[in-house]
């Protein structure tokens, strides 16, 4: 790998750090039958209420359930060739 190579990769890496920047500043919010649901556009939840109280374990075990299967799917990936670069075919 060139220097070439190393500063596209850096590049990529910042555009990178930049979406999840964005991404975490986007917010989705869901309610119904008094249950209330905010996501992050990062896939992280913010916030469940139900019937007008925070549900703060709930919220947080959720969280950690999502980041456990993030981190299945992305060994997963890692297998089949290199997770991203093996999708896209470089």
């Amino acid at each position: 790998m060139g220097i070439k190579d190393s500063f596209q990769q850096l590049g990529t890496a910042k555009k990178i750090m930049e979406l999840q920047r964005q991404l975490a500043a986007e917010k989705v919010e869901v309610e119904e039958e008094g249950i209330r649901v905010v996501v992050r556009g990062d896939q992280k939840i913010e916030k469940i209420e139900i019937d007008g109280r925070e549900e703060k374990k709930l919220t947080a075990l959720i969280n950690k359930a999502i980041q456990e299967a993030q981190m299945v799917a992305a060994s997963k990936l890692r297998e089949m060739g290199g997770g991203l670069d093996g999708l896209l075919g470089k």
